[in-house]
């Protein structure tokens, strides 16, 4: 039994009226990023998450379902080969034209100084800045209006959802700094060490006084001379608190700490433990201001 003409002609304009409808298939590195495109993609689409919390930007194997996720994607956003690697081959064999966002890239985004200091002038060089973006709320008011626009215009039949959300969150991040700003005041003067160079721009915004990292490139083990320095900075310095990470091993803290008063703090920067989702970001972000607060505030 065929189909009248009139019929079929109708089904296929209605399919292509939904497939134009349809948000883009959007795949983000990182969660805290991806919380932010969650918030800005509320009521019309949800990103898909290629790294979970509990793995290293810095390192990470990418699985054959991983590269056929890339590929498929109408627009991959990640932070910039600085941090992911082993992205930065695949996102250039996508081909000009497939559309990307790579923050480090983006016009404004504040990258810090190439070089972070750790404390006696040597420093972990950064290629481009400091690619931590995203613990910067100023950073992340830039990433959500780049996504409003860069979605507005894969997707303009949803444009005004995307800029309304965008908005929203833009005021909800704005509240979030201040209330940063307040809780984090107590603690500003009191010295600490954090296990790899990546709090540099949410140290500064708050004017936390952090002496060094353990690790200044976090896929290297630092050597014992690097250990017995810190050891004695911790120890001279009167440092109150050495920060380790879920995402690398935090034996070495306790090699640092002894003989000390120093105590043991944990920092998460990529929200191992958070659910994905729009709230990740202001929940990661709370976390990492109680965890200098718990650990340094006695």
């Amino acid at each position: 039994m065929s189909i009248p003409r009139f019929t079929a002609l109708a089904l296929l304009a209605l399919l292509a009226e939904l497939a134009a409808a349809a948000p883009p298939r959007v795949l983000v590195s990182l969660k805290p990023v991806h919380s932010l495109v969650a918030g800005v993609m509320a009521g019309v689409g949800w990103p898909e998450l290629l790294l979970d919390g509990g793995q290293s930007p810095h390192h990470f194997a990418l699985r054959p379902s991983d590269r056929r996720k890339i590929e498929a994607a109408g627009l991959v956003v990640w932070v910039g080969e600085g941090l992911e690697t082993p992205l930065a081959g695949l996102m250039a064999a996508r081909g000009r034209g497939r559309p990307q966002l790579e923050l480090m890239e983006a016009p404004g985004m504040d990258l810090g100084p190439a070089e972070a200091a750790d404390g006696e002038g040597r420093g972990h060089r950064h290629a481009k800045g400091d690619p931590h973006i995203w613990l910067s709320l100023a950073n992340a008011d830039l990433i959500v209006r780049l996504l409003v626009d860069e979605l507005g215009r894969l997707d303009p039949a949803n444009g005004e959802r995307y800029r309304a959300n965008g908005e929203r969150l833009r005021e909800d991040l704005g509240r979030l700094d201040r209330e940063l700003a307040v809780k984090l005041t107590p603690v500003r003067d009191i010295p600490f060490v954090v296990f790899h160079d990546a709090y540099g721009h949410f140290e500064r915004r708050h004017g936390l006084k952090g002496l060094g990292a353990l690790a200044l490139n976090p896929e290297r083990q630092p050597g014992a001379r690097r250990v017995a320095e810190l050891h004695e900075r911790i120890r001279s310095a009167g440092v109150r608190c050495v920060f380790s990470e879920p995402q690398f091993p935090p034996k070495l803290v306790d090699v640092l700490i002894e003989g000390t008063d120093a105590r043991k703090g944990v920092l998460d920067p990529l929200g191992a433990n958070l659910p994905a989702g729009p709230e990740a970001y202001s929940r990661l972000m709370r976390g990492l201001a109680d965890a200098y607060v718990g650990c340094l505030h006695h």
